[in-house]
């Protein structure tokens, strides 16, 4: 699309008015970081929402009353089916002592209370191929049964982290929209300054026969980079940003949740670049149309 002499042109340009250029790549870093950012918490939240949404755990609370033979015959009974993989008995004792050590605010009081407040249980472990319709009709026969007092699938946490989700999801589109206005005000108000200072050179080449295609084309070009070096540099910002701060972070937070923090995958990260580039080109086009006449 661009020849060499294109690239060259729009190059010396750049560094003709490399302060002019500079502003305008830092204002859109500025806005392509707030969508890298919002982009950067859904796809985290949307991985713990995933390995929640198919934790395939159950704890199933026993009453005050159950029996030590019912107890063993429950476990039996879980352990054949077939996609269960582990069965763990938890007694009230256990359970005390694992709250007491855990870094919890309430964890002495937690810890002071009698083992009668804490209830018994059996800690389900399913296999990674057992479905959310399979765990379900599980836990509807579980709470038929006699000894069970209650069962807790965590599918209340999965429903909330979905509702952050969707609200991040919007919250991102909201950004994009945002971020598409900034780049095309940016980028459009450069090149118009751009083609202003150069208005004599212009018109030099418009006496010796131009073509508008070739006063256009380096400019355009140079609005596509500066639109694509926004990008990089947001990446590159949110990048450092996000290994401090992983390097912060509590590694029991991160076992806790189940999943490791991660960056933006490559393709996300590509699809910036290419989207800035494309919204400066875009820009550079439209603010040019007024000012070189046909």
């Amino acid at each position: 699309m661009f020849s060499d002499s294109t690239a060259r042109r729009a190059r010396q340009g750049m560094l003709r008015e490399w302060r002019l250029h500079s502003l305008s790549v830092f204002s859109l870093t500025v806005a392509f970081v707030c969508l890298g950012a919002a982009l950067l918490v859904v796809i985290n939240l949307r991985a713990v929402e995933q390995r929640w949404a198919h934790a395939g755990r159950a704890s199933v609370y026993l009453k005050d009353g159950a029996s030590r033979d019912d107890v063993d015959a429950l476990r039996t009974a879980l352990l054949r089916l077939p996609r269960v993989s582990a069965v763990r008995y938890v007694s009230s004792g256990d359970a005390r002592a694992e709250f007491g050590e855990r870094e919890i605010p309430a964890r002495k009081e937690l810890a002071a209370l009698p083992v009668e407040a804490f209830p018994a249980s059996l800690e389900v472990e399913a296999t990674p191929d057992m479905t959310d319709l399979e765990l379900a009709d599980i836990v509807g026969k579980l709470r038929q049964v006699s000894a069970v007092e209650d069962v807790e699938t965590y599918q209340s946490w999965t429903e909330r982290l979905a509702r952050l989700v969707r609200g991040g999801v919007a919250a991102s589109v909201l950004l994009a929209v945002v971020v598409f206005a900034s780049v095309l005000a940016v980028v459009g108000s450069t090149m118009r300054m751009a083609l202003q200072r150069r208005s004599v050179e212009v018109e030099v080449l418009k006496l010796v026969g131009a073509t508008d295609g070739f006063v256009k084309k380096p400019l355009v070009l140079e609005g596509s980079v500066q639109g694509a070096l926004g990008a990089v540099g947001a990446i590159g910002l949110l990048g450092a940003l996000f290994f401090l701060v992983r390097g912060r972070l509590d590694a029991e937070l991160a076992t806790l949740l189940g999943v490791d923090p991660t960056f933006l995958p490559w393709y996300v990260a590509l699809g910036m670049v290419v989207l800035g580039a494309l919204l400066g080109a875009t820009a550079a086009l439209a603010s040019l149309r007024k000012l070189v006449t046909v």
